[in-house]
């Protein structure tokens, strides 16, 4: 392959980045490759830092993407700790906040998100209020429920990432509030059947949920912190911890006139408006083809394959990009596997095998569109198969707690 002159650049080194990094050197690229990012930490997992991470006194070190060896090994080459100022796509220059410039021939937007800051007066992070999306954040959790045992902290935000981030600090032994605007947990995401669950889940473990709750104001006085809501009703902090979503990072691709809808445009080869640059993971709007529209994805799976994808159309192997979705979360004792996409879905079937262990499957009239899955690996799997195939289910053996969960009863009219 003619690269020897070519210069492939890819801003953002997390799981899309770096994934697409060492595909890209395994489709034959054999010119130079810099990964730009504003961490200074080499690239690590992002998924644990709610979880594992911030619950155990460890160092990133053992939750690294790639050691260093392997993108020495690989002529990948790191700029980590800069932030992107601008793109100067004119003469295809990326230009550092420190003022150094990178030539690219082929630009690879992996820009990711950042936590949305709601406008709620007396909202400023500081030592004691935080959002959580790096390393850096998680220390300074760690840091601040160390100093005092049993430290009273209230989460803005009952999405997956409060639930995780409470059931963490809960392990930590500190004294959690949720507070969640909309009328039940995981209100955009799921069912009011599997709210429910999560509901008593985090209840059961000690967490107290509050539904209905809109921040409008916090005060501070030294390490006290009062939050107060829309209805009148305080709540009292030695630490605050914002949890509402996620802000996607498309500035860098608006200012170069890049077409943007929800996230950055991409078609079935991530390619953007600009034919030498690409976009992959949580910043890409893009077609999914099983569900017939465009979507764009918070997910591990999705930056990986993506990257993947990009990696092949540079090097002229165009594979067009078409997942089914699938996500994960870890709270308490509790794993969740979830596949497919629920929206517009018309019917949800719950199969509960033990209290602990069940299912929900979210039909639009016969179609199957996703499954979530507490503790099932069976139900996950099985779920996968059946939406990748579209195949028919069939819902009274499903409901059935004396039919075995396979294929065969599944699709056995």
């Amino acid at each position: 392959m003619e690269t020897e002159k070519q210069v492939c650049v890819v801003i953002g080194a997390s799981h899309g980045g770096v994934n697409f990094a060492f595909s890209l050197r395994k489709e034959g690229w054999e010119a130079r490759i810099i990964l730009v990012d504003a961490d200074p930490e080499l690239p690590y997992h992002r998924p644990p830092l709610s979880k594992a991470f911030l619950t155990k006194p460890e160092g990133i070190e053992n939750y690294l993407l790639k050691p260093k060896a392997s993108y020495e090994k690989q002529g990948i080459e790191l700029v980590l700790g800069q932030k992107v100022a601008k793109i100067d796509k004119a003469n295809n220059n990326i230009l550092l906040e420190n003022g150094e410039s990178l030539k690219y021939d082929k630009l690879v937007l992996s820009t990711g998100a950042r936590p949305f800051i709601p406008a709620i007066e007396g909202l400023i992070l500081s030592n004691n209020t935080f959002a959580l999306r790096t390393a850096e954040d998680v220390n300074k959790i760690r840091a601040a429920v160390s100093e005092k045992q049993g430290s009273k902290v209230i989460i803005i935000g009952g999405g997956y990432i409060g639930l995780e981030i409470a059931a963490s600090l809960k392990k930590l032994g500190c004294d959690v509030n949720i507070l969640e605007r909309e009328e039940r947990v995981l209100a955009r995401v799921t069912s009011s059947e599997m709210s429910s669950y999560f509901n008593q889940l985090h209840e059961e473990n000690g967490v107290i949920i509050h539904t209905n709750k809109n921040v409008t104001s916090i005060t501070k006085e030294k390490s006290h912190n009062t939050v107060v809501c829309a209805d009148g009703s305080t709540f009292t902090a030695d630490i605050i911890i914002v949890g509402v979503g996620i802000k996607v990072n498309k500035e860098l691709a608006e200012d170069i006139g890049l077409k943007i809808e929800n996230g950055i445009s991409v078609n079935e080869f991530v390619q953007t408006s600009e034919k030498d640059i690409y976009a992959i993971g949580d910043c890409t709007f893009h077609f999914n083809p099983h569900y017939g529209r465009y979507v764009r994805l918070e997910s591990v799976q999705n930056a990986v394959e993506q990257g993947k994808t990009a990696a092949a159309a540079i090097c002229g192997r165009k594979v067009p990009f078409n997942i089914i979705p699938w996500f994960w979360s870890d709270q308490f004792d509790v794993k969740l596997q979830m596949v497919g996409l629920s929206e517009g879905y018309t019917e949800v079937l719950i199969r509960e095998e033990e209290p602990h262990k069940r299912s929900a499957w979210y039909f639009k009239d016969d179609e199957l569109l996703s499954v979530d899955a507490v503790n099932n690996a069976k139900a996950y799997v099985l779920g996968t198969k059946l939406i990748k195939e579209g195949l028919k289910v069939n819902k009274a053996n499903l409901m059935n707690l004396s039919e075995p969960l396979n294929l065969q009863t599944l699709t056995t009219r």
